[in-house]
């Protein structure tokens, strides 16, 4: 009507790849583009972007082109080779084919200097994995008894071989036994990981679509998660190539969030950390929800949206489909997932989880350096705009960004830390003995050490040190102690759940080596691992150089600084000087009542009558007192928590309004936003690892959408609920210890009032009853009544004495009797050492002696 018109622009975020069209799971929550003041900000990101976050040197660029070429040479070489040994024709030998695929962060154009090429040689299935490898070849001038110093001998016609004994080659590493096979070896010193993929076709054209889904009719296992990679990368390149300005945004913030993982601590997907796919995947959800996004909004809304996201929802860019080809694809309502803690599921056929090896130990890293992230950018970005808060110099070359890349301080940030050395009797061997280790550590931190020990936080560093540090008294050769890598583990104590005052790890590293370990072939003599504790002041010094100028000494000052800027050490400190005052205070008001006890019982008489009118007096103004006290406190609460902003509540309720698209799109259980809250910090606490028989069982049948499903509660929230409506206070384990003290429980209430209402009816004599006769009736206590509550319990406890050790004391039965020495003969008993003990143990029971020697 006043003659504005509005222009809606739609953004197509859809890509067709494969033969298929794929579409977002998640709709945009903002496609307008960048403002004027987040584009000056980025200005200062693209300073420090070109300064810190390089890219590789044209040069660089030119030799991984020249290697690709002349790896895919060899390959199709070989290929022709095997076609010849079969006995084929001339035109089929020709039209073998065989190709080359990248994958990874080289195929997205992401160019780091240094970083490796992964790679995967395409063979058709003339070709066996027996063939890439060499494998089981017997030479025919082999002398009987002639031993390569126990290298296997393999088919010069190999691939693996023809790469080995080529002049550029060095670093030659083949990984034969793994799930997935690798060859791993440096070109002309650029790091490769080579794959075998054999297709079920007689021919790879060099035509041929990886990203079609039919390639992997008939693949076996090994091919189907080989060939994963260059579909899933090609994929998410699909996905947000919409524009140019679109895609350099994309590889911009995959070059910052790798360099933030890599100094942080958070990369390395073997290590329950994210790896490059994943931070792939999470940039390109977050384009998906905020395409039109500079690179400096783009970050910032990286972290505001995985410090939000409700896990264990899934982080998926498509919805998964099922191309039939009878292979397993991800789905939520089955039971295998119901216990993945963070799963980020892969857009390509089949859908499957790539954050597998996240436990809840590591999510909990990763929300806390989420959080961290997204309260230094904002703090930054709100700094910037208002204009005179920063400085300028470090605005003009963009160091203001530097704080969210500082490395981590995880050698100072724990009290105790765990060293394991992994050694071997050769170079070769401790190579292939360290990567079957560092494979499976995940295991023993999260499954292992942080599920059986009192601890309330552990984390494993992801980065190893070329050196031993080992005890001086292990019984290493030199040899063992040259061909070692050593891994730290940081981690504190519950003290809560602590029982004695050393931890005892034995157990789960024998569990580990028997279990996990010896699964590896050949495990020969001199392969281990060797463990040592240490305090954080005991750390050895290579660990601080290269993170902290001036080493160790510095590295100290700086923890020293942040345990001082510690609210919660402050507070403790607070406290300390409080509970000093008091006594101070206490002391000094016993001698005043000392000094004035004599006049008060000299006037005793003569103030009888008005005493109980002035302590009365004195109550109300006590109770007058504590009241204002309290209202200034609320009002001083309320400034220091000043309510967000009407742009920070705009921004977090669209985000909120998309994740809740995952529950209504059916690929997670429907929440409301509580419940997703609720089910996250159980989640980080471990709670809800066990849960899930009653989702399995749940299908995705709602059919009305605006109609809310009331959630079933649980036999545990149910009791809970009970306890609540019967006026008790439920708290969790770490908030346990507020009870007691001079707290005066729930069901104390009524006591407490009768006892008052006894006192004031009890007269103090005779002359006292008989003004209180005459007096207004209005002023008599109210009669009170006795509230008497009755606790029941429905699950029957046995109830156990410990040991200083946290062992559970014996204290018998009817079939055995614990005595530590011989009392003399008793009827149908015998005194013996059995499982249980020395004591008398019933005649007849079978008793598991655990060594030669019994006693009757």
């Amino acid at each position: 009507n006043d003659g504005i018109t509005t222009t809606i622009i739609m953004i197509d975020l859809t890509a067709t790849i494969g033969g298929r069209t794929v579409a977002p799971a998640l709709p945009i929550v903002d496609g307008s583009s960048s403002s004027p003041p987040e584009l000056a900000f980025q200005a200062t990101l693209s300073k420090f972007v070109s300064e810190h976050v390089p890219l590789e040197p044209e040069e660089g660029i030119r030799t991984r082109e020249r290697v690709l070429v002349k790896m895919g040479n060899l390959h199709r070489e070989w290929v022709r080779s095997v076609a010849s040994k079969r006995g084929l024709n001339r035109d089929a030998i020709e039209s073998a084919g065989g190709e080359l695929f990248t994958s990874g962060s080289y195929r997205l154009g992401v160019h780091e200097p240094g970083a490796d090429i992964d790679t995967i040689a395409v063979a058709p299935n003339i070709c066996t994995r027996e063939d890439f490898f060499g494998s089981g070849y017997v030479s025919p001038n082999k002398i009987e008894g002639d031993d390569d110093d126990g290298i296997p001998e393999r088919d010069p016609d190999s691939l693996a071989e023809r790469i080995r004994r080529h002049p550029d080659v060095t670093n030659f590493v083949p990984v034969e036994n793994a799930a997935v096979p690798i060859l791993t070896f440096d070109w002309e010193g650029i790091n490769i990981d080579l794959l075998f993929a054999r297709l079920n076709t007689p021919s790879v054209p060099s035509n041929f679509d990886v990203d079609n889904d039919m390639v992997l009719s008939g693949v076996d296992s090994a091919t189907e998660k080989s060939l994963n990679g260059p579909r899933v990368t090609n994929l998410i390149a699909a996905l947000v190539k919409g524009t140019d300005e679109r895609y350099q945004t994309f590889l911009t913030v995959v070059r910052l969030v790798r360099k933030w993982a890599k100094g942080r601590g958070l990369y390395s997907n073997k290590m329950g950390y994210w790896g490059g796919v994943n931070i792939n995947m999470a940039v390109a959800l977050v384009l998906q929800l905020y395409p039109n996004a500079c690179p400096a909004s783009l970050l910032r809304k990286f972290f505001l949206v995985f410090k939000s996201w409700r896990w264990p929802n899934p982080v998926m860019l498509t919805k998964p489909h099922d191309a039939e080809l009878g292979l397993p694809v991800w789905n939520s309502h089955q039971a295998a997932t119901m216990r993945q803690v963070a799963p980020m599921i892969t857009p390509a056929y089949p859908a499957m989880n790539s954050t597998l090896s996240v436990s809840r130990q590591t999510l909990q890293i990763l929300q806390e350096e989420f959080g961290r992230g997204h309260r230094i950018v904002d703090k930054l970005y709100k700094d910037y705009q208002r204009g005179d808060v920063l400085d300028e110099d470090e605005v003009e070359s963009g160091e203001i960004w530097k704080e969210l890349f500082e490395p981590s301080d995880f050698f100072i940030a724990y009290p105790y830390y765990l060293s394991l050395c992994i050694v071997g009797p050769t170079q070769q061997d401790a190579q292939a003995w360290a990567g079957f280790v560092e494979s499976r550590l995940r295991k023993l931190v999260s499954d292992m050490l942080g599920r059986s020990l009192p601890l309330s936080k552990i984390q494993l560093w992801p980065k190893k040190f070329d050196a031993c540090v080992a005890d001086r008294t292990a019984l290493l050769t030199h040899a063992q102690r040259a061909n070692s890598i050593t891994y730290f583990i940081g981690f504190r104590v519950d003290t809560l759940r602590m029982r004695g005052d050393q931890l005892d790890i034995e157990r789960q590293l024998s569990n580990f080596r028997n279990y996990e370990l010896s699964r590896f072939y050949p495990l020969l003599p001199g392969m281990d691992i060797l463990p040592r504790s240490f305090g954080v002041k005991e750390m050895p010094k290579i660990c601080f150089e290269g993170t902290y100028e001036g080493g160790k000494v510095a590295a100290m000052k700086r923890r020293r600084r942040l345990i001082e800027a510690d609210p919660k050490h402050q507070e403790a400190k607070n406290k300390k000087k409080l509970a000093k005052l008091k006594k101070r205070m206490e002391a000094m008001q016993r001698k005043k009542e000392e000094a004035e006890s004599a006049n008060i019982k000299s006037n005793e008489e003569d103030t009888a009558d008005g005493g109980t009118k002035e302590e009365d007096d004195d109550d109300e103004e006590a109770l007058d007192s504590r009241k204002r006290k309290r209202e200034e406190d609320a009002v001083g609460d309320g400034e220091m928590n000043p309510v967000k902003g009407d742009d920070e509540e705009e921004e977090a309720a669209l985000l909120e309004s998309a994740l809740d698209k995952i529950a209504g799109a059916g690929v997670a259980q429907h929440k409301t936003r509580e419940e997703a809250e609720i089910d996250r910090q159980k989640l980080l606490a471990g709670e809800l690892l066990g849960d899930g028989e009653d989702e399995a069982d749940q299908g995705d049948d709602s059919g009305a959408n605006n109609v809310k499903q009331e959630r079933k509660l649980t036999r545990e929230e149910r009791e809970a609920e009970v306890l609540r409506r019967s006026g008790l206070v439920i708290v969790s384990d770490d908030e346990a210890t507020v009870l007691g003290g001079n707290r005066i429980l729930p069901w104390r209430h009524g006591y407490e009032q009768a006892m008052a209402g006894v006192k004031k009816e009890e007269p103090s004599d005779e002359k006292a009853g008989d003004q209180k006769a005459d007096s207004n009736t209005s002023k008599q206590p109210k009669p009170s009544t006795w509230v008497r509550t009755a606790i029941r319990f429905k699950t029957k406890f046995d109830v156990v004495e410990l040991d200083s050790s946290g062992r559970v004391i014996d204290k018998g039965d009817d079939d055995f009797m614990p005595s530590p020495k011989w009392i003399g003969r008793k009827g149908g008993f015998e005194f013996k050492l059995g499982e249980r003990g020395l004591g008398y143990y019933r005649t007849g029971k079978k008793v598991v002696v655990p060594s030669n020697v019994a006693y009757s």
